[in-house]
């Protein structure tokens, strides 16, 4: 759920990057960390909460060219969820108050059966949390690319992406910052416009 501040003129937009384990969550993450545009002081510290063996990051910031909504600009918080099924609580609290989705994917094919499991524990999570997946903007990244063992985008899209209407996915080399922000940019773009249109919905209803 999107948060309004008034004192600061900003909506405050959640997304979550989800996956499994080593899949490029955290490289996706820190890559835009890295290289995305902003004045000073509008990126927060990439901030990591470590468990024994696995790890959630976030930040926030507010880009250069934010759009503004009704005179507020928007603010995006990256998270990332612990890719080990063991940390599934923290997915779970990881999950609350999400407004979009980054589902990140392994293309090495051994890791075709944890991408499934991975995106069937996004959606059990979702329904736990009383959330829909079919009402949340997402799209899917399928990253690593440049590995020898890379399983072809039209058997990852079979797997991960096989619905009536299809989401928007990427092919990525997320360590080499390859497809990291076509990633984020439609993610963003996504929910800007669903923003925007639940705005407009508000306005004929006044």
């Amino acid at each position: 759920m999107a948060i309004i501040n008034q004192a600061t003129k900003e909506l405050q937009v959640k997304t979550v990057y989800y996956g499994p384990a080593l899949g490029g969550k955290t490289t996706n993450l820190v890559q835009v960390h890295e290289h995305v545009q902003t004045q000073e002081g509008h990126k927060g510290k990439l901030v990591s909460l470590a468990t024994s063996s696995d790890r959630t990051l976030f930040f926030d910031f507010l880009p250069i060219e934010a759009m503004a909504i009704k005179g507020f600009k928007t603010k995006f918080q990256l998270y990332t969820v612990p890719g080990q099924v063991i940390y599934n609580t923290t997915r779970q609290l990881v999950l609350r108050g999400v407004d979009g989705i980054v589902f990140v994917a392994d293309s090495q094919y051994d890791k075709m059966e944890e991408n499934v499991k991975a995106f069937q524990n996004l959606e059990e999570n979702l329904k736990a949390l009383e959330l829909d997946l079919n009402e949340i903007p997402y799209v899917v990244q399928y990253n690593k690319r440049d590995v020898p063992t890379a399983a072809p985008v039209e058997y990852m899209e079979f797997l991960l992406n096989n619905r009536d209407v299809q989401v928007p996915s990427f092919g990525a080399t997320a360590h080499k910052c390859q497809g990291v922000f076509e990633t984020l940019n439609m993610i963003t773009r996504m929910l800007l416009n669903k923003f925007i249109n639940e705005s407009n919905r508000v306005k004929q209803l006044v």
